[in-house]
């Protein structure tokens, strides 16, 4: 499992998650930027940072998820900060955060950067020490979704889904971290099917995950095909065109229903789909 992929890719789309995870307020989120940043003729690259917008007063933060031992990563975290700072020469002030799933992995030998660490310009974070799941907010148990082993992994998404239906007010954000938690599971389980995973999730979750975006893909082809068929069969030149405009129109429509099914109002799907709530009701029968 890719989970450094899995951790800034968290950061870039929440990146509250990552000031609540250092005990931060998540509003600070809105001050920075998330990036990566490549430090020219070297060979080192850091893939998270967090940047204070232009003209802020905030620190840099670097971030590092460890989920392999590596007995060698302080002297190499510090040397690409180092190198970043004379390169970039920032007035603003920093600190690191390493991220790792337990204290086991955290091999590195701090003897020669004790001081960073004493001072607190350096933390680690070890996520099976932040407590239960559901006693934390919901991005960090997010956070906390990756390390959990399988046997225990989708009662706690289902457990996530849940709070993420009954504590996140915008649809756009349910939906975006509903994708996530996806995204999580679908690396934990490769080899799940699109009817397993609609087991799993239960209908009244399914909303945008996988198993949607699939069935709505389908709906779209087919539609493309027959119309361009059509279009072909009664010699209209510009059958094609009009075939596929006839195809995601039908793929739109057949999607409907399954998205009426995974829970969301009539409103909701007309808006989903570009379609008047007149075309969505007529569907819908």
């Amino acid at each position: 499992m890719k989970t450094d992929i899995i951790f800034y890719r968290l950061f870039q789309e929440f990146p509250d998650i990552f000031f609540e995870l250092i005990g931060n307020p998540p509003e600070q989120a809105s001050l920075y930027q998330f990036s990566s940043v490549e430090i020219k003729q070297t060979a080192f690259r850091i893939d998270g940072v967090f940047l204070p917008i232009q003209g802020s007063e905030n620190q840099i933060y670097f971030v590092e998820v460890q989920f392999q031992t590596d007995s060698g990563i302080y002297s190499r975290l510090i040397s690409e900060i180092c190198l970043y700072l004379r390169q970039n020469q920032p007035s603003n002030d920093w600190g690191a955060v390493v991220l790792y799933p337990n204290r086991n992995i955290d091999t590195g030998d701090i003897k020669h950067y004790r001081e960073f660490f004493t001072s607190g310009r350096i933390r680690r974070i070890y996520l099976d020490e932040l407590g239960e799941a559901a006693s934390l907010p919901i991005g960090i148990a997010t956070a906390k979704l990756v390390i959990a082993t399988e046997d225990i992994a989708i009662a706690q998404a289902r457990e996530l889904i849940h709070r993420t239906n009954s504590e996140i007010s915008s649809l756009q954000k349910q939906q975006q971290l509903l994708q996530f938690i996806e995204t999580i599971l679908a690396y934990k389980f490769p080899t799940m099917s699109r009817e397993e995973m609609e087991q799993m999730f239960g209908l009244s979750e399914l909303k945008q995950t996988r198993f949607y975006q699939e069935a709505f893909q389908e709906g779209v082809e087919q539609g493309k095909v027959q119309g361009i068929e059509q279009g072909i069969k009664q010699g209209i030149v510009q059958g094609e065109i009009r075939g596929q405009v006839r195809g995601e129109l039908k793929g739109k429509l057949k999607a409907v229903s399954a998205m009426l099914a995974a829970g969301l109002t009539v409103e909701q799907v007309a808006e989903a789909l570009d379609l008047s709530v007149e075309e969505v009701r007529q569907a819908a029968q």
